[in-house]
């Protein structure tokens, strides 16, 4: 890649590159029925924003199957927590799943002392989901489970969210393979 605009403008080629990739070798049937009749995911995914957990894959997945709301550190505040009331409420969905992963940056950045900026929200809130906790692996899945632990605590009233099953899980980046806590 070059550098300034040169390498801006490499990176919207590939971008457009691969765009059209996509629409030569995706469902053209799929996207169109999604298109006309709605979408009708069986499954929320609230995950990391880490472009190594990519849930469609992780899960072989297809368009319209999983609603995911992707958030560095898969932290959870009022828009996240908006994004699930609609998928559950509009769209059906009863089942949703926080999917963690490991090394993870946002959890590594709240065991090294926080962040600095808008960072420090998302780290404050690991903070309090670990506690003392220092171990990558176990800070990761603890901050699962203080977000699952959040979802049922906000959502106990909420008649469509209520009734959900709500998991949790951690990815693993080197083997590929999802481990359900």
């Amino acid at each position: 890649m070059g550098t300034g605009s040169g390498m801006q403008k490499e990176i919207l080629e590939l971008l457009v590159e691969g765009n059209e990739r996509y629409r030569r070798n995706s469902d053209e049937n799929r996207r169109l029925d999604t298109a006309e009749n709605g979408q009708h995911p069986y499954a929320i995914v609230v995950c990391c924003s880490d472009s190594r957990v990519i849930p469609e894959q992780i899960f072989d997945a297809g368009l319209g199957d999983l609603f995911v709301i992707r958030v560095a550190g898969n932290v959870l505040d009022r828009h996240q927590l908006g994004s699930i009331e609609y998928a559950a409420g509009h769209l059906d969905c009863r089942q949703i799943i926080v999917l963690g992963h490991t090394g993870c940056g946002a959890v590594s950045a709240a065991l090294h002392g926080g962040g600095d900026g808008f960072i420090k929200y998302i780290t404050d809130d690991i903070l309090e989901a670990v506690g003392k906790e220092r171990d990558p692996y176990i800070a990761s899945c603890l901050n699962v489970e203080h977000a699952v632990q959040r979802l049922r605590r906000e959502f106990t009233d909420h008649p469509e969210v209520g009734s959900a099953v709500i998991s949790g899980a951690v990815y693993d980046i080197r083997t590929g393979g999802v481990s359900w806590l």
